[in-house]
């Protein structure tokens, strides 16, 4: 692999623990409008799309009174995940140092990401900023607009870090490596290794020590 230039990161459960606070935020919001109790995996099972899709999905009535509630859920709950992941913030300063390129494409909508990286004060640490679509995953093509920010580098001068099965598969097709983060409880390693991807890494630290060494 050529010496890395620039570094996309995941948000949800690679960047911080929030997918607890998206359930939670979920549960809070989507449940009074359907009158019932939703479990986690039927939350999950809506994942790719944005918020909006989800609403979309589980409450496809009330679906303006669902964002609202959901966006005022997440920002009322974000005590859930108050930090990021220990050692992010030390990583995002270095990378910064040394001249890395830093982009984030995430599957969240850009209202949750705004809410969460003013959370952590993080705006200033990206580029760019990819969000997700109420219409599908779109990880794929987020990262490709990236790229293109970027066309001064090779493809493979730029890695892709996330914590989910579609990371993987969406690096794969734009052509770029990927690296695994398997430090959130909500990673499955199994699965991730199954697939793959170019590095996989269960600890901030020793993520942080490889992509120091090979940028």
């Amino acid at each position: 692999m050529l010496k890395i230039k620039a570094v996309i990161f995941d948000l949800d459960g690679t960047i911080a623990d929030t997918l607890p606070l998206c359930i939670a935020a979920f549960r809070e919001s989507i449940e009074p409008l359907i009158e019932r109790s939703l479990s986690d995996e039927e939350i999950i099972a809506t994942f790719g799309p944005s918020e909006e899709g989800t609403v979309k999905a589980l409450a496809p009535d009330s679906f303006e009174e669902g964002i609202a509630g959901y966006l005022a859920a997440y920002q009322n709950l974000h005590w859930m995940c108050p930090e990021p992941f220990s050692g992010i913030t030390t990583l995002l300063e270095s990378l910064k140092a040394h001249d890395v390129r830093i982009a984030m494409v995430t599957g969240k909508g850009m209202h949750s990401t705004r809410i969460s990286l003013d959370k952590f004060q993080y705006n200033k640490y990206f580029e760019h900023i990819e969000t997700g679509s109420p219409l599908g995953p779109r990880k794929t093509e987020g990262i490709r607009q990236v790229l293109k920010q970027w066309s001064d580098l090779e493809k493979k001068q730029a890695i892709y870090v996330g914590d989910a099965p579609s990371d993987i598969e969406a690096s794969k097709e734009v052509g770029i490596p990927v690296v695994s983060a398997c430090w959130a409880q909500t990673a499955d390693a199994d699965v991730l290794k199954k697939m793959r991807p170019d590095q996989i890494f269960y600890d901030i630290p020793s993520f942080s020590k490889w992509v120091k060494a090979t940028s």
